[in-house]
């Protein structure tokens, strides 16, 4: 009788690197996603471990590392025994961390397949992030325990260039204890960075004497930078001088629309806070879709004009319905409202006809909508698909210019429910500095919700429409992008907290503190 052998897993030590999401290696998210046991740290961030919670199998089982380094590699080499593919998630680099070191030799000892995946140090990486640099002779290390610290050694790191250690904010007393007994200058300047390269990392800069009394209130774990780099923070920090850096922005759209944008605002540094108020429903009776469908392939239509990704998606998925593709568009000409929607037509392999140059909006598209030829255009009718809620001003403009036109409810919004009680209460309080609006819909809705937006939040919305519905409910509109699109829309958010920080730092500081100016560019200055 011949015994089936029982697979046997794989072990990887996976370096996490300083906690950004965006600096994990290729590998070490392909390890994670394998993973049927993650063991982590608990110097690894809550953000990140969502983030890879998100990534992983939905089987994969998380639990925190406890015990001695012999512990932890008990559990990894019993999971790998059973078959599994166990992972052990360290902060920083795996051999940044003397325990790290000790569980792998363990493993080494077993015939368990292992691997380890680099990272990048906490020490480096958050002294990148903080702007500040280590050249020359340098030292950057991810300590555990500061009583097995060389402070002579770091002293004379420090005499030849610049230092970065990441500790505890517990422990930063004794390491300023042991630079001065080694003879570092107490004025040398220090840095002192908090939840490094995260969406509230902070870095406050004073001197040996001083950083502890200066880091105050700090907790976890920290990145301290000693040295001559430390002094080039004006020019080379970039991830706290990013336009919207610590601006909390509520993003009301539907779930499914709401990534693109929040993934863009991370880009310029704020935190997004996406609210669904709206969500997108089939409409009640599909009689007019299907009839619409058939037209197509028919050729009942000139022209489809898609007002919005919602209309392209319900247009496609009723052509999945039936079996149909790109291919039954043919002789059909497609005219997109502004470049968003543009892009999701072109997602399904076709080129729109028309896109407006200029205003992306109703107005702008009927501007360079060309009138009905009868010798030119001898099929005359035009198929809008579009929300059940949208307004006439399309339809009755290419109705005046000649088309007949088939205006037909492809999907319907609805009211999403109220948010938590948390999020209301900031909505009107003030808690958000900015938020962004990017249909008449998300304006009524979210008032409908969740109550108006406090007077000192920046309203931006992203076309003329939405601006004219905003006043209508009483909100200031302080940003309107040239075009109408959300890359354009966050864009011009970023350009208005910039100007915001020229002004501020061009008043006296007895004005600042007296400014109307509200949200974090304000406080920096304050």
């Amino acid at each position: 009788m011949t015994r089936t052998r029982k697979p046997v897993g794989r072990i990887a030590f996976v370096g996490a690197g300083p906690g950004d999401p965006g600096l994990l290696t290729r590998r070490a998210l392909d390890a994670l996603v394998e993973a049927d046991h993650v063991v982590y740290d608990r110097g690894v961030p809550e953000s990140l471990l969502t983030y890879v919670r998100a990534q992983a199998s939905a089987d994969a089982e998380f639990s925190p590392a406890e015990g001695v380094p012999g512990d932890v590699a008990k559990v990894l080499i019993s999971a790998a025994r059973s078959g599994q593919n166990a992972v052990h998630l360290v902060a920083g680099d795996p051999f940044g961390h003397d325990s790290v070191v000790k569980e792998v030799q363990a493993v080494a000892r077993t015939a368990a397949h292992f691997e380890v995946v680099p990272g990048v140090g906490q020490a480096e990486g958050v002294a990148t992030y903080a702007g500040v640099p280590l050249p020359g002779v340098r030292t950057a290390a991810d300590v555990e325990d500061v009583t097995t610290l060389d402070f002579d050694a770091l002293a004379a790191a420090v005499g030849r260039g610049s230092l970065a250690l990441a500790v505890d904010a517990g422990d930063l007393a004794a390491v300023r204890d042991g630079l001065l007994a080694a003879g570092v200058d107490g004025t040398t300047a220090v840095g002192v960075t908090g939840d490094g390269t995260g969406e509230t990392q902070y870095t406050t800069t004073s001197s040996v004497d001083s950083f502890v009394a200066a880091a105050l209130g700090f907790t976890g774990r920290v990145v301290l930078t000693v040295g001559t780099g430390v002094t080039d923070r004006d020019k080379l920090s970039w991830w706290e001088n990013r336009p919207l850096y610590g601006w909390k922005v509520l993003v009301p759209r539907t779930k499914e629309q709401a990534g693109a944008m929040s993934a863009r605002l991370r880009a310029y540094g704020a935190i997004p806070c996406e609210v669904p108020t709206i969500a997108v429903e089939p409409p009640r009776t599909p009689a007019q879709m299907e009839r619409a469908v058939k037209g197509l392939v028919d050729g009942r239509y000139a022209w489809v004009i898609f007002t919005s990704v919602n209309a392209v998606r319900a247009v496609w998925e009723k052509f999945g319905e039936h079996g149909l593709d790109a291919r039954h568009f043919g002789g059909v000409k497609i005219a997109c409202i502004g470049e968003a929607t543009a892009d999701a037509v072109r997602a399904f392999g076709i080129q729109p006809e028309l896109v407006p140059a200029g205003e992306q909006s109703s107005e702008g598209l009927l501007a360079e909508f060309s009138p009905h030829d009868e010798i030119l255009d001898p099929v005359g009718r035009v198929l809008l698909p579009r929300a059940d809620i949208a307004t006439e001003t399309l339809a009755a403009g290419l109705t005046e210019r000649g088309w007949e036109v088939d205006d037909v409810t492809a999907y319907r919004t609805v009211r999403a429910a109220p948010p938590p009680a948390e999020i209301r209460d900031a909505i009107k309080s003030g808690g958000f500095d900015a938020v962004l609006f990017t249909s008449s819909s998300t304006v009524r809705n979210l008032v409908g919700i969740a109550g108006k937006p406090h007077a000192r939040t920046v309203v931006a919305v992203i076309g003329p429409k939405t601006a004219e519905t905003a006043t209508e409910f009483g909100l200031r509109v302080d940003v309107q992008p040239p075009h109408a699109s959300v890359p354009d829309l966050v864009e011009a958010l970023a350009a208005y907290a910039v100007e915001l920080r020229e002004k501020l730092a061009a008043m006296p500081a007895k004005q600042r503190r007296g400014s109307k100016v509200q949200g974090p560019t304000a406080l920096r200055f304050r």
